[in-house]
């Protein structure tokens, strides 16, 4: 007969594996939004851009080719660089991306950019030839451009870190009231550009004023002190005075009815040095993003090089005789309480490995508890536009009015705007 072999024992899992495992995977996570941070900025370079184009080609439509036809193709030279810009990148970061486990939504995201920046170009042909109104092609041009920001208010969600997603919420906030003040500038550009400001325009110019200051509020609630610093300039700044002139222009139905076309230039010169101080703005967050990446993938590989060390150390120079390892949650009172046969492990390690356990545990509850209130900032812009969805379904209303309505809800009942979003959602088998 043949003797049975003792199969060979496993490996018991070790404290110490499981600690640096829990730190490689932290820094993991950071080298990953370092290559995202560089998507952001050509995320927001390529916005900018088709900003821009946005506001020239309603000018060039409201007045039915007259205007600003060299200005719209520079503006597409530009478009087109950015764009290529934006197309390396994916290209460069791809395998990240694409590796990623929790980056499924992220990916549908950008197919769903990659696939509206392809119809720009028969968007384009269409404008060339008058073949639309200013109204349609800023809202081909601002659904194209809400794709884009998808992409940015995803990758804050993902952020696992609330120094990284603080920022990015912050970045967020600020590119989409600058992608209102973008479609306010390009509503300005069509009925100035035209003479005259329908009861429709106005209201929708109305409403993009009220919802960049909602976005504006939530940027200055989590932007490092420079950038605020930067935003406070440009909101103080003279322009400012002269824009809201021409606002009350364009919102007053009824007082102003005929406005001289010339007015077209003055706004569009205006809200293009506004909005070329928020990029200015965004440019400083996104160097401010970058900047604390690398910080805090520094800190955490310097981290994690000495936890490797140190454990190192203990394995090898403090083992005893009769190993030993601290037992957690025992009585205070339990004589046995501090130690437990183990593997070769000493009692003096066991203790060093649980207090660099407990150390990671503290600092990753602290950043979990952080971390709440950026993501409360997103859940509350994801809340909103579900009640706003269900408004437009259920009252058969347009966007603009469905946020109008949502606002008299949120006054009449003395209640914050994301509490009663959060009630109509809740209500939302009712109101289907």
């Amino acid at each position: 007969m043949h003797a049975k072999s003792n199969p060979t024992p496993m490996p018991r899992p070790k404290a110490a594996d499981y600690l640096i495992a829990s730190k490689k995977c932290e820094l993991q996570n950071l080298a990953y939004f370092l290559q995202m941070g560089r998507l952001v900025l050509c995320i927001s370079n390529l916005i900018h851009a088709l900003q821009r184009e946005r506001g020239a080609s309603n000018i060039f439509l409201g007045s039915d080719g007259k205007r600003f036809a060299n200005q719209r193709l520079e503006q597409i030279e530009t478009a087109d660089r950015e764009r290529s810009n934006f197309e390396q990148a994916l290209n460069d970061i791809h395998q990240e991306l694409t590796e990623n486990p929790g980056s499924s939504r992220l990916l549908n995201l950008i197919a769903c950019a990659l696939h509206g920046l392809s119809g720009l170009d028969d968007l384009r042909h269409r404008i060339q030839a008058l073949d639309m109104t200013s109204q349609t092609a800023i809202a081909a041009y601002s659904e194209t451009i809400q794709m884009l920001l998808a992409v940015v208010f995803e990758a804050a969600d993902n952020a696992v870190d609330p120094a990284i997603a603080g920022i990015l919420v912050a970045m967020y906030n600020l590119m989409h009231g600058k992608e209102l003040a973008g479609q306010e500038r390009a509503v300005g550009s069509a009925g100035f550009s035209r003479g005259r400001f329908d009861t429709a325009l106005s209201q929708r110019m109305a409403h993009l004023i009220e919802a960049q200051e909602r976005c504006f509020e939530v940027f200055a609630n989590f932007a490092d002190p420079d950038s605020k610093a930067l935003w406070l300039q440009a909101t103080a700044s003279r322009r400012e005075g002269e824009v809201e002139r021409l606002r009350q222009l364009g919102c007053s139905i009824g007082r102003y009815k005929d406005l001289d076309t010339s007015l077209a230039d003055q706004w569009f010169e205006l809200m293009s040095d506004r909005m070329d101080e928020l990029k200015t703005v965004e440019d400083s967050l996104e160097a401010h993003f970058r900047k604390r990446c690398i910080e805090k993938f520094t800190d955490a590989k310097n981290s994690l090089t000495h936890q490797e060390s140190l454990i190192e150390s203990l394995d090898q120079h403090d083992r005893a005789p009769e190993p030993m390892l601290v037992l957690c949650g025992t009585q205070p009172n339990d004589p046995h309480a501090d130690t437990v046969q183990s593997d070769g492990v000493s009692q003096r390690f066991g203790r060093s490995i649980f207090d660099l356990v407990q150390q990671q545990a503290q600092r990753l509850q602290q950043m979990s508890d952080e971390l709440c209130a950026a993501k409360e900032a997103l859940e509350d812009r994801k809340t909103q536009e579900k009640a706003v969805l269900l408004l437009m379904n259920h009252r058969q209303i347009s966007n603009d009015e469905a946020h109008k309505l949502l606002r008299k809800l949120a006054m009449n009942q003395g209640k914050k705007l994301p509490d009663v979003a959060r009630s109509i959602v809740a209500m939302a088998d009712v109101l289907a």
